[in-house]
């Protein structure tokens, strides 16, 4: 009795993905999109004999040999045509970070105060819970050589980086219970320095200090009029390695009570943290505006002129 032989199913051999996929072709599309999957492959489908399709053995080896070859020669082809397009490009990954890094440092003067510091902010997910924020500018202050804008020792501590500029906003919740003043501390430092000072305020955990903390910017004739030194509550300092720019949000009760034991973001928004401070949600407002004009920052980087150039 003849024994009929099958051949070892072959699967299909997979090119090299697109530079820009199209969801009718992509392996997930499945039949949601009225299309079959493309399979293409150079092996022989399954659940087919030779002897059926009338081929031999021989021309069967062939064929693949023949098939490996040109998917060999394509396939260098494409490698060597990228690195040489690379080589024209001059598309230096040192070059690009240079670039991005001097044009965030001139965005102090080039970019509108609305799209640094945006008339209102949503904040999804930014406060107690995973619960939603909105905050509303109030107040912008003048653009400031940071002389008085800071605690001495916080000045103390980033005076390697020098000083700028500094842009400073208040913003309200949409309750009107808080305060929080924003920060864009525009530096003098190189990529090198930046990266040492945030070493040092990582190590020896500078952000956490409340001898270090941020001054706030009240403003006349707004909730925040009574927003001084006294009436800080949480803060976070954040210092960019990427661009030579200090974030940092300092927040507060809008009501002007005073303040005996302030506590930084990190810590009051860690889950359990049981302070008043952190039960009224405050580390969340410092950390979550913070977060999103830092967000905005650098869109803005990307989308500069002389990012572009």
């Amino acid at each position: 009795m003849e024994t009929t032989r099958r051949l070892r199913p072959v699967l299909p051999e997979s090119g090299p993905a697109p530079v820009t996929p199209n969801p009718v072709h992509s392996w997930s599309a499945g039949h949601a999109t009225g299309h079959r999957r493309p399979v293409v492959g150079l092996g022989e489908p399954e659940a087919f004999d030779d002897r059926a399709r009338g081929a031999r053995p021989g021309s069967l080896v062939r064929r693949r040999t023949v098939a490996a070859a040109v998917c060999f020669v394509l396939g260098a082809g494409l490698i060597g045509g990228a690195v040489a397009g690379s080589w024209l490009a001059d598309d230096s990954g040192d070059s690009g970070e240079r670039g991005t890094y001097a044009a965030a440092g001139s965005l102090w003067h080039s970019v509108p105060v609305d799209q640094l510091f945006p008339p209102t902010v949503q904040g999804r997910g930014a406060g107690p819970g995973g619960a939603d924020r909105l905050w509303t500018r109030i107040a912008v202050a003048p653009d400031d050589d940071c002389a008085g804008a800071l605690d001495p020792l916080l000045g103390k501590a980033l005076a390697p980086a020098g000083c700028e500029r500094l842009l400073r906003a208040t913003y309200t919740d949409a309750t009107q219970s808080y305060v929080t003043t924003v920060g864009l501390l525009f530096t003098k430092a190189d990529a090198a320095t930046m990266r040492a000072l945030e070493t040092r305020f990582d190590k020896d955990r500078l952000d956490r200090r409340s001898d270090l903390m941020p001054r706030p910017y009240a403003a006349r004739d707004t909730v925040a009029a009574g927003f001084g030194d006294e009436q800080r509550a949480s803060w976070t300092v954040s210092v960019l390695t990427d661009a030579p720019v200090v974030v940092y949000a300092v927040s507060g009760w809008a009501d002007a009570r005073t303040v005996d034991e302030p506590e930084a973001a990190a810590d009051a928004t860690r889950s359990g943290a049981t302070s008043a401070v952190a039960q009224a949600g405050l580390g969340h407002e410092a950390k979550g505006l913070a977060d999103r004009v830092e967000r905005g920052l650098r869109k803005s980087v990307t989308s500069s002129p002389e990012r572009s150039s």
